[in-house]
């Protein structure tokens, strides 16, 4: 039993990792073809010792923040957070008090701000106004699969082409 759900996990992980980068690709992709600047936020953490196996003693230094920061051609500022799941569904509370609040002021001043997910093979871009009001929106603080493809979804060419929601979003604005 601890051996299953040990490779359950691990497997999550690698498949956490995997999205990631995905993620990663797009925006050394968007960087190259000079539609936007985005990176990924380091974690606050501080090492403390590493040991002669490789492996390592640390402690988290803060509240974790959004995942990427950048800025979108044309001057826009773009904050979101990355979200994976290997369940069936993606619940609403994966995004931190600290990180939504973050996210919060970053919509306010204006920025373009929103949870990139994933769940499954389905890859979404979801707005933090949309994500904010999950349970007025669908009934309930969380969402399935099926609902990221009937909204959210965004191309997978490679890399999670998560500027093709925004590039949308703007068309409608």
């Amino acid at each position: 039993m601890a051996y299953s759900r040990n490779f359950r996990n691990r497997m999550s992980n690698d498949q956490g990792q995997l999205f990631e980068r995905l993620i990663d690709q797009a925006c050394w992709y968007y960087r190259n073809k000079g539609l936007a600047m985005i990176e990924k936020t380091p974690e606050p953490f501080r090492v403390k010792r590493i040991n002669k196996d490789n492996t390592f003693t640390g402690w988290f230094t803060g509240n974790a923040q959004p995942d990427y920061k950048g800025t979108v051609h044309g001057g826009r500022a773009l904050v979101f957070e990355a979200k994976f799941t290997s369940k069936d569904r993606i619940k609403k509370s994966v995004v931190t008090g600290n990180q939504a609040a973050c996210l919060d002021i970053y919509e306010e001043m204006g920025a373009l701000v929103g949870v990139c997910c994933m769940i499954g093979k389905t890859a979404a871009f979801i707005p933090w106004g949309d994500w904010k009001q999950m349970k007025e929106l669908f009934g309930r603080q969380y969402l399935l699969e099926s609902e990221l493809v009937e909204e959210y979804q965004v191309p997978t060419p490679g890399y999670i082409d998560f500027l093709h929601f925004i590039k949308q979003e703007e068309r409608n604005v």
